[in-house]
């Protein structure tokens, strides 16, 4: 761990898989502040219990629950309206998604219903309100392109047109850059880099539906059942249901 009181980075942890080993890679280099979102998700208290176990891991002092319950009330995404069903994973779908601009373009035609309104901006702008104050270096989201690939906000684009943003609308000392470590990796490297770096996987949660056993059905739990498999590694979480996704 770095113990650089002046080198900080603020890390936006949901507690899923991504947020984990992209603290991880935080770890290395900086002092960890973490910051968690409350947004009315249906599976808000084991998000954060998860945030709270992985925080407690790494022996975090600074850490912030940040609620933005105005998501929920906005609603559009089965993440947030109990009338919107969970989807079952087509990974199918995935799997044979262009590249490149094509991928761009195919994504923004086939936006998920979990996709939940321009969220990560909501998170940003938290994180970097926490990280003015702190005076913290760098912001550190666990976004990922290609696996999330319907999601707008996760593309590489926004955030590089968000962190322009931010050296607009802050105090004119304030450097911030915001890193997304693991935004071109697959779920499987992902995973690698996790085992790698000897994050808490076992504490992680990424099921959009459940909050005591992982359906192992949705998208978030498909794409991560596929990327131990894909790894060869087990994962250390209970599901319902459990298929093969290679």
């Amino acid at each position: 761990m770095n113990n650089n009181s002046e080198n900080i980075a603020v890390v936006a942890l949901s507690g899923g898989l991504d947020s984990c080993v992209t603290s991880a890679i935080a770890e290395q280099n900086y002092q960890l502040a973490l910051l968690h979102i409350n947004y009315g998700q249906r599976t808000e208290k084991r998000e954060l219990k998860s945030f709270n176990d992985i925080s407690d891991y790494y022996d975090i002092k600074k850490r912030l629950v940040v609620d933005l319950n105005h998501l929920s009330k906005i609603g559009a995404s089965s993440l947030t309206d109990s009338k919107i069903n969970i989807s079952k994973a087509d990974l199918d779908y995935q799997r044979n998604l262009p590249t490149g601009p094509r991928l761009r373009r195919e994504a923004s035609r086939q936006v998920p219903t979990s996709y939940v309104p321009f969220r990560n901006a909501n998170i940003l702008s938290a994180c970097v309100s926490w990280a003015e104050v702190l005076g913290a270096k760098a912001v550190f989201i666990g976004a990922v392109f290609e696996d999330s690939s319907g999601y707008p906000d996760c593309r590489p684009e926004f955030f590089k047109t968000f962190e322009e943003l931010i050296k607009t609308g802050t105090k004119p000392e304030t450097e911030l850059k915001i890193e997304t470590p693991i935004i071109h990796l697959t779920k499987d490297e992902i995973v690698k880099k996790g085992v790698e770096l000897k994050a808490p996987l076992h504490l992680t949660w990424s099921c959009y539906k459940n909050e005591d056993v992982a359906c192992g059905e949705c998208e978030s739990c498909a794409l991560r059942l596929r990327g131990f498999q894909k790894a060869g590694v087990k994962d250390p979480i209970t599901y319902k249901v459990k298929p093969i996704y290679l």
